[in-house]
């Protein structure tokens, strides 16, 4: 018999103090992680896109999201804000979408708590200091969307072809990828019959791109509106209520499901697109493989594709967009 000295019922007492120290351990071992994800905003189905994916993602991983969307980009108090926000949940991890890149350029320690911070899509500048906390960074240079825009562009009037003149619609000027994505159209137009007759600069809100989308059409000759998905939808509309469309052609910076249906009905002849929904699922899993101590990339850039109307593979766009029904998810619960 073991434990002759024992009596009967301290054996039982042992046995349930150890039964229940087991199974607190494992209770605590299965504790999903917490993962906070920050955004500009859910305006435009770009962002919802990059939603999807880190909502499916983190369904199928079993760890539990929180998602905070700033409003727009003016908004970085609004950002520092949700920040500690993240913190306060006690948050095992900061996914940032900046709503201005140099933002926490000095400060990332401080603001995120020493919590390790993933960049996702736009870019997070930060000096030597601040650098520790940046564990891993999703997203694409947007010089080469703008890039492969004004590449399609030149291949269709090259020098010598017949001055074509456009307006540019990309979105708000100080922030997100607008600045890098105007240079690399401009350098692939260089050297073609391309003209940029304007520049009108505002939020990605539809109502002020639609008044940007009229005061193009109104103030210029034009043969093409570059710009924005929130533009370029807003421009499939305004065409049609202006009797201008096949007259002046659309062509889009990043594609939205706006755009994916202009592309299908001819109503738009290009997009390039930096596959949303998978830059979603990659920043979850970068955040998840660093906090479960498994090797990871931390530098991820899906391949920027081009789409026209004759070429839209079903997996890219299953990479790129969310699915029609899907609406903005802000907490998952695992």
């Amino acid at each position: 018999m073991l434990f002759p000295s024992f009596p009967t019922i301290s054996i039982k007492l042992c046995c349930t103090i150890l039964l229940g120290l087991l199974f607190s351990s494992s209770a605590l071992a299965k504790e999903p992680l917490r993962i906070c994800a920050l955004y500009p905003h859910l305006k435009d189905s770009y962002w919802l896109s990059v939603n999807y994916g880190m909502v499916d993602e983190a369904r199928k991983q079993g760890v539990e999201l929180r998602v905070l969307e700033a409003g727009g980009y003016p908004n970085q108090d609004k950002q520092k804000e949700q920040l500690d926000l993240c913190i306060k949940w006690n948050a095992d991890a900061i996914i940032l979408g900046t709503v201005a890149p140099d933002m926490f350029y000095s400060s990332l320690n401080k603001a995120s708590a020493s919590i390790p911070v993933f960049a996702t899509v736009n870019q997070l500048d930060v000096n030597k200091d601040n650098a520790s906390v940046l564990k891993g960074v999703v997203g694409v240079d947007w010089y080469w969307m703008g890039y492969y825009t004004g590449e399609y562009l030149k291949h269709k009037h090259p020098k010598g072809s017949g001055i074509t003149n456009i307006a540019l619609l990309p979105g708000p000027q100080s922030s997100g990828g607008t600045k890098p994505v105007i240079q690399g159209l401009l350098s692939a137009i260089r050297g073609s019959d391309i003209r940029v007759v304007d520049t009108y600069w505002a939020d990605n809100d539809k109502e002020l791109q639609r008044n940007l989308v009229q005061k193009a059409i109104e103030s210029h000759d034009i043969d093409y509106i570059v710009g924005s998905a929130v533009a370029i939808e807003a421009a499939i509309s305004e065409l049609r209520s202006a009797g201008k469309t096949g007259e002046i052609s659309l062509v889009s910076t990043y594609l939205s499901h706006g755009v994916y249906r202009g592309l299908l009905r001819n109503r738009v002849e290009f997009a390039p697109t930096d596959k949303m929904v998978l830059q979603g699922r990659l920043s979850l899993r970068q955040a998840i493989a660093f906090l479960n101590g498994t090797p990871y990339e931390k530098i991820e850039a899906p391949i920027i594709e081009a789409l026209t109307p004759h070429k839209l593979s079903p997996k890219v766009i299953a990479e790129s967009l969310s699915p029609s029904e899907y609406r903005p998810t802000f907490y998952v619960h695992n």
